[in-house]
């Protein structure tokens, strides 16, 4: 058997996963080499399992059965949709993953609160920064950790498109700054203009993955030609 992690400098492989919820399956895996070393897309319908898939990779859920390894000593950073803030101020949201690191410096929250354009807003209480405000502490939070993977799960969900696009900047930031990204959205010209792979989860499983390009033309599998045609129907 060809050994498909040898063509990614760095993969995750999962193994036999399954992962449950009250009898009901949420994600069902039998076997999948992801790279980790690019941007990659992770996409499909709504309640295909794609946040739960995120957290899967994170390890902030464990499989009911079946085994998640990393071909590289893996320090990841995931970003949910829906991040709750305390009622602080910007700066001490930020600053709360020192709580876990205590080598973050207020020199490095500072750099980092520059770094996401929230400087004017470093005292405004957390909780009333806009949608797309709070999202940039979300990732500020993520920079500080200084990962090597981040998974975001819908980064840009709800914005509109002027800090969309800031957004997606800084998404193309990570690289330069030592970190590759496993994202999951629902806005195919997004994924198209930022992902090089794709994986397409339908139905609790990975029906298709691969480079991007192929999949959008010539993609594989018809669960991936019918949610094309639906979600550019949509659009």
């Amino acid at each position: 058997m060809v050994n498909l992690g040898t063509q990614f400098a760095n993969f995750i492989e999962l193994k036999d996963i399954t992962v449950k919820s009250n009898s009901r399956t949420i994600l069902s895996i039998p076997h999948a080499i992801i790279p980790a070393d690019r941007i990659t897309a992770c996409i499909g319908p709504n309640g295909a399992g794609k946040t739960t898939f995120l957290k899967l990779l994170a390890g902030l859920i464990k499989p009911d059965t079946g085994s998640v390894a990393y071909s590289f000593n893996a320090k990841t950073a995931l970003v949910l949709h829906h991040t709750p803030m305390v009622k602080a101020s910007a700066k001490a949201n930020l600053g709360l993953v020192s709580d876990a690191d205590t080598t973050i410096t207020t020199e490095d929250i500072d750099r980092v609160i520059e770094q996401v354009g929230l400087s004017d807003l470093a005292s405004s209480p957390a909780h009333k920064l806009s949608a797309g405000e709070r999202q940039k502490l979300c990732l500020g939070r993520a920079i500080l950790q200084k990962p090597n993977l981040v998974l975001l799960d819908e980064p840009t969900a709800n914005l509109d498109p002027k800090t969309t696009e800031q957004v997606e900047e800084m998404i193309r930031q990570f690289g330069p700054q030592g970190a590759n990204v496993i994202f999951s959205s629902h806005q195919l010209a997004q994924v198209q203009r930022l992902a090089d792979h794709i994986i397409f989860i339908d139905q609790s499983e990975i029906k298709e993955k691969g480079p991007v390009g192929p999949f959008f033309s010539n993609p594989q599998s018809q669960a991936a030609k019918r949610y094309l045609h639906q979600e550019l129907i949509a659009d």
